[in-house]
């Protein structure tokens, strides 16, 4: 490996190497996110009728999908890392890196260095370089996704158990064409 100095190689096309001793604190996974409990429903007296159960399970589905769709933004206007797989030469021709899951590819994304460092040592892979690109979280989704020409997602910080996030290939997160639950009738799954 040549010396590079203290700063990260440049390979042409804008990719980036990450070297796992440049980055602080990759032994150590990120901590989950604290979570804060959603509105919680008041206990009825015995005066009150009680609330069926499908109208709470209800709220919190609906919470949940609020929940999710601000996340789902939030990744749409930020920009991930995204490791690029292939050869191990920086100026070598690679796509992205990903990862089938039943039957679905997904495209793997890191929201920082240090999440990255933890997915190459969970894979064993720390000795080596990493070549990876900036990318916006919109681009990976309404791109990326389409041009795999399979079922494709995106799979975020997947090193990170709890933290991490899947963003499946289905309508309101992918485009509609490349959707895997779109109408039979539009090409989709039944």
């Amino acid at each position: 490996m040549p010396d590079q100095g203290d700063e990260a190689a440049q390979p042409q096309g804008g990719a980036r190497v990450l070297r796992l001793a440049d980055v602080a604190e990759t032994a150590e996974p990120a901590a989950p996110a604290p979570t804060t409990p959603g509105p919680t429903a008041p206990e009825p007296t015995p005066a009150e009728p009680t609330t069926p159960e499908p109208t709470v399970e209800a709220h919190s589905a609906a919470a949940r999908r609020r929940a999710f769709a601000e996340l789902l933004g939030e990744f749409r206007r930020t920009a991930v890392l995204v490791p690029l797989g292939g050869g191990q030469a920086p100026d070598e021709e690679r796509g992205v890196l990903t990862a089938d899951f039943n039957g679905v590819r997904f495209i793997l994304a890191f929201s920082d260095e240090q999440a990255l460092a933890r997915y190459a040592v969970a894979r064993g892979e720390a000795a080596r370089e990493w070549v990876y690109q900036s990318v916006l979280g919109a681009r990976l989704l309404d791109v990326a996704v389409p041009a795999a020409g399979v079922p494709c997602g995106v799979a975020l910080d997947c090193a990170d158990g709890e933290g991490g996030m899947v963003f499946p290939p289905v309508r309101g997160i992918v485009p509609d064409a490349v959707a895997v639950d779109r109408p039979a009738d539009e090409g989709g799954a039944a």
